[in-house]
This record gives structure tokens, sequence and C-alpha cells, in this order.
């Protein structure tokens, strides 16, 4: 069954060297998840607070893709296509007209540009992961560069590696989309769950259970503007997401579906992203769309038990398909 969570772009608080691995979900597979983060409050240092909600699933008649010239945009969109709904051409005063911010370049001595390189290639050489972002998922661990930065949420993907867990064997990873050249900021959020075994029981005291957390993806989202977290106007671009996979050790940018009217000129503040299938399906939706989980519950155990009437009917009659609701 197809699962989801959603993301709110909203203001957060003041930044903190980011370590979002509290953010890794495990929701039931049949309930959609939003996420939403409420206005920063400019005094102490915190992390992001966080509430559920949920979607009403994928619906999108109508898409089309937006052309190369349209997307064409000086945070790094342009090599890259989205998609949009045709709901018109609406004029918004929230249009940004100012480029992304600025990150200076500070090149390190150990820098080496990994891009063009083959695939699961084993480098002879070891790097110095207090250089890189380390990202531990559950097959493998992913290293990308990290520029001096005070917040620790820059991003440079001309140089990753990939190794099996905990060990220092650095392989190319696989870049299945095209990466951006320059320095980005990302947020780091964790899609995965958390696995319930009942071990042997070898002593009096021994746990009863063992949770195992297992993080299948990590999707970095781009800030907007490349903003810092404590800009008053920061939010996150939900049109520029690079997705991490944990079994096919690659990364990719995601294929992002727009519903809201006013296009790329709306005010992303009120964007709600909507994830499903498994971390493969995007759509940006308005906030005041959203379903209670309680509807989406419902929808999705319907859906489920009129399969498995299907099923069951099917052994006691010569059609496929019955007429029973």
């Amino acid at each position: 069954m197809a699962t989801s969570f959603l993301l709110l772009p909203t203001q957060f608080f003041p930044p903190k060297p980011p370590n979002f691995s509290h953010l890794t979900l495990s929701p039931p597979l049949s309930t959609p998840l939003s996420l939403s983060s409420p206005k920063p409050h400019f005094q102490p240092l915190r992390l992001r607070d966080f509430r559920v909600f949920s979607d009403d699933g994928d619906s999108g008649d109508g898409d089309y893709e937006m052309d190369d010239e349209e997307v064409e945009e000086v945070d790094n969109k342009k090599d890259f296509e989205l998609e949009y709904e045709p709901l018109g051409s609406v004029s918004s005063s929230h249009a940004g007209v100012s480029g992304d911010e600025v990150i200076d370049v500070a090149q390190s001595k150990s820098f080496v540009s990994t891009q063009g390189w083959d695939s699961e290639l084993v480098v002879d050489y070891r790097i110095n992961e207090e250089e890189f972002h380390k990202i531990s998922l559950f097959h493998c661990d992913f290293f990308i560069r990290k520029p001096p930065d005070p917040d620790n949420d820059v991003f440079d993907f001309r140089e990753m590696y990939v190794t099996p867990p905990d060990t220092d064997v650095y392989s190319i990873p696989k870049v299945l989309a095209p990466m951006p050249d320059k320095y980005i900021r990302c947020a780091k959020s964790d899609y995965g769950c958390y696995n319930v075994t009942e071990p042997p029981i070898d002593a009096p005291r021994d746990p009863m259970y063992k949770s195992e957390r297992e993080v299948s993806k990590v999707f970095l989202t781009k800030h907007y503007r490349n903003r810092r977290l404590n800009d008053p106007e920061f939010v996150l671009d939900f049109e520029e997401i690079y997705v991490i996979d944990s079994k096919t050790k690659s990364i990719t940018r995601a294929k992002v579906l727009v519903t809201v009217p006013e296009g790329r000129k709306r005010d992303r503040k009120g964007d709600l992203l909507v994830i499903r299938d498994n971390g493969n399906s995007f759509k940006i939706i308005q906030a005041s769309e959203r379903d209670d989980p309680t509807t989406v519950i419902e929808r999705e155990e319907w859906t489920n038990t009129r399969q498995d009437m299907e099923r069951h009917l099917r052994k006691l009659r010569d059609f496929s398909i019955s007429n029973w609701i």
C-alpha cells in the first residue's frame, strides 16, 4: 500500500548544527502523514517542532511539463523540468525578484571533483570524513562535501562518496540526475521506519522487544534562494529535492508536480508537500487542501477492504469483477 507524509515550509528557529535524524517517520502503511513547523521565536536555539496532518492522495488530471526556458531560474533549476497544472496565469505580489544568496566559495586542499566518474568505482584513497556531511542509511553511508559554514547546512554535490555502513571503502555513488555545480543550502529529512522484533530471552532482565531504526531514503530540500534558517523570509523550496536511496546507493532529483494555481510565482509559505508511493511521488498542493487523518485512513482502509473482498469473491464466480457496491 502506498504511504505518504507531508511537509509544510514555514519559518524556523535560529540555526544549530543540523541533526535531523529525529525527523525519521515510521507511518503505518495505510496512513499518509504531513509535517508542519511553527513560526520561529528568536530566543533559544531549538530544533523544529512538527505536527501531523494528512492528504487526500494523488490526483493530477491535465498535467503538463514546463518548458526549459520557463524553469530556467537563478536558483539552479535550469537543468531540470518541473510539472505544473495548467490553472491559468495568475500574478502574485509575493513572487521573488532577487536571486540566490551568495555563498562564499572556500575550496579545500583535499577537494576532488567526482563529477563524471563511473558509478560504483572504488577510489584508492581515504577521505577526511570531517569535511563531509555523513548521511547514514540502512544499507550504506553517504558522504557529500561540506564547505565551511556556521550553519553547517551547505552542500557541495561535486564530490560525493558512498560506503558500506561504518567502513572506509569509498566508492562513487550512482548519480541519476544532473547535480548542482555550486554550493546550495539544504535541509535534511529521513524517510524510514522502525523494525520491531522479539529476540530470544536469554536473561530475566533482557528486553522483550528490540527496535531497530531503518532509514531507506534521505531527502535534501533546498532552502529557497539559499536563505539561512534565521532569515525572516526563510522557506523551503519543495521544487528542488534531492533523494538519496539506501538500497540502490544512488542520488537523484525528485520530479515534483505543482498543483498550486499561481505556479512558480506563488507564495511558497503556503505550500504543502505530499510524498507518496514509498518516497517516489512528490506533489505540491495548498495547505488548505489537506484532509484530516481520519478521512484519509477511512479512504485507504475502504480501498484495501474492497480489494480483499474481490480476491475472495473471485474464487466463487466465473467473471473477474463484480458490482457488489
